[in-house]
C-alpha cells in the first residue's frame, strides 16, 4: 500500500507554467489514496483554471483570502488544521521568497505562514532565476526554516534553454513524497545493490543471458532511498526508468559487474547482491558472426565468472551483505546452504518459475535462525519490507560490534 493512502495534502500552486504538472500530480495523489485540497494563487488561475482542479480534486478550490465558505471565514487556518502536508508545486521564485520573508499578503502564503503540519515546495523557474544568488540564500534558508525542496529537475525548459530549475515530474514528486512519508530506519546509510541480469557475449550479435527483469533490485533500490539511505545501484541490462533519487551505474557482463561493485564496495554500509549474475562467460568468443554453414552447432568454451556476492563477503572491513537465491526446487535448502557457503548473515530466496518478470512476489528470508516467509505482494511492498528486516539485523548487528 502507498505511504499516501489517507494522507491529506494540501497542494498550493503558484504562477507559473509547470502549473499543467499539477494536474497530472493530484491525478497520481489521488491514485494512491490521498485526499487533496487545492489552493491556488491569483497567478496560477492564469496558467490553468480552478475549474480543471476542482474536476480533478474533486474538491472546490481556493483562491481568495476573503472567500466565505469556510464557517469562520477563515480558511488560512483552517485548511492546514488535520493536514499532513502542504506541497506548493509549482513554486515559483517569488513565492518561495516570501516563505522566506514571511509574508501573508494572498491566501496561499497566509495558509503556509499559519500552518499546523509540514510543507514542501517543488521550485520551477527559468534556469537563470534558479542559479541567482538570492534564489539560491532562499533555497538554504528555506532548509533551515525545516521546509523540504523537492527537486528542481533539470532539461529543456518552456522559455527554450536547457538547464537547472525545471520542476520535478509528477511522478518523481509522487516519489519525494513516499519517501517523506517513510520511516527513515538507514538515514545517513549508504547501500550497494546489484539488479537484472548479466550478459555474455558469444559473438558480436548473440549473447547467453537469463530472464531476470531487475523489478525487485529496482524496488530493492527505491525502498533503501525512501528509508533514508544514499543508493547505488548497478544494473545489467534491463528496460526499467532508474528509481528517482538513485545512482545507476549500467553494465553488461557478470565481469564488469564484479568490478564496478569492487570499485566502490568499500565506502557502503550495506550490499544487497539481486541481480542474476551468469555463473560462466564464454571463453571462446568469436570476433565474427558464427554462421550456420551446414558443419553443426558451434563448439562454445565455458570459464566461471567472478563470485561477486562472496568476494564482497570475505573484504576485511568490508559492508554486511544480503544475498538472493532464486531457484525452482528445495528453495528452504538451497537457500540456506547458499547462504553459509558464501558467508552471510542473511538471504532472501524465492521460486523463480513464479515471480520471474512478475508485479508480485513471495521471498523467504534466511539468517542462522532458520526461514521467515513474507506475505505475498507487490514487489515494492515486499521490497519495502524486507528493508525494514534489513536495517533491524543491519542496526542490531552494529550494536554488538
Amino acid at each position: 500500500m502507498s505511504n499516501l493512502h489517507d494522507k491529506r495534502i494540501v497542494l498550493g500552486l503558484s504562477g507559473g507554467i509547470a502549473c499543467y504538472k499539477a494536474a497530472d500530480l493530484v491525478r497520481r495523489l489521488i491514485e494512491r489514496g490521498a485526499h487533496v485540497d487545492v489552493v491556488m494563487t491569483e497567478a496560477a488561475t492564469r496558467f490553468i483554471t480552478p475549474v480543471t482542479m476542482q474536476a480533478l480534486s474533486g474538491h472546490p478550490v481556493f483562491i481568495d483570502a476573503w472567500d466565505n465558505r469556510v464557517a469562520n471565514n477563515m480558511a488560512h487556518i483552517q485548511m492546514s488544521r488535520g493536514a499532513d502536508l502542504i506541497l506548493i508545486a509549482p513554486a515559483s521564485a517569488d513565492f518561495m521568497a516570501k516563505l522566506v520573508q514571511g509574508r501573508a499578503d494572498d491566501l496561499l502564503a497566509t495558509l503556509c505562514l499559519a500552518r499546523a503540519c509540514p510543507l514542501a515546495v517543488a521550485p520551477a523557474m527559468n534556469r537563470e532565476m534558479w542559479l541567482a544568488a538570492p534564489t539560491q540564500r532562499n533555497v538554504t534558508q528555506l532548509g533551515l526554516d525545516g521546509i523540504e525542496v523537492f527537486g528542481p529537475g533539470t532539461g529543456e525548459q518552456a522559455c527554450g534553454e536547457t538547464g537547472d530549475g525545471r520542476m520535478l515530474e509528477p511522478l518523481q514528486i509522487v516519489a519525494e513524497l513516499e519517501r517523506f512519508f517513510q520511516s527513515k530506519l538507514l538515514a545517513g546509510k549508504r547501500v550497494l545493490l546489484t539488479a537484472g541480469p548479466t550478459v555474455e557475449p558469444i559473438d558480436p550479435v548473440r549473447v547467453l543471458s537469463n530472464r531476470s527483469s531487475g523489478k525487485t533490485g529496482y524496488a530493492l533500490a527505491q525502498a533503501a532511498w525512501e528509508a533514508g539511505a544514499e543508493v547505488t545501484l548497478i544494473s545489467g541490462p534491463t528496460a526499467l526508468p532508474s528509481p528517482h533519487g538513485v545512482m545507476r551505474l549500467n553494465v553488461e557482463t557478470a565481469e564488469q559487474m564484479y568490478k564496478a561493485v569492487m570499485n566502490c564496495v568499500r565506502e557502503q554500509d550495506i550490499f544487497i547482491g539481486v541481480a542474476a549474475v551468469a555463473d560462466w562467460r564464454i571463453k571462446n568468443v568469436s570476433t565474427e558472426k558464427l554462421k550456420k554453414d551446414g558443419a553443426g552447432a558451434p563448439h562454445l568454451q565455458f570459464e566461471a565468472n567472478p563470485d561477486i556476492l562472496a568476494s564482497v563477503a570475505a573484504l576485511e572491513h568490508g559492508p554486511w551483505c544480503v544475498g538472493f537465491a532464486a531457484e525452482t526446487e528445495n528453495l528452504s535448502e538451497y537457500a540456506q546452504a547458499k547462504r553459509i557457503r558464501k558467508g552471510i548473515p542473511m538471504l532472501i530466496g524465492n521460486l523463480a518459475q513464479h515471480v520471474m518478470d512478475a508485479d508480485h512476489t513471495t521471498v523467504s528470508v534466511f539468517d542462522e535462525h532458520g526461514e521467515y516467509l513474507l506475505p505475498s505482494s507487490t514487489k515494492h511492498d515486499v521490497a519495502r519490507q524486507l528493508i525494514e528486516i534489513i536495517s533491524q539485523r543491519f542496526n542490531a548487528t552494529k550494536r554488538l560490534t
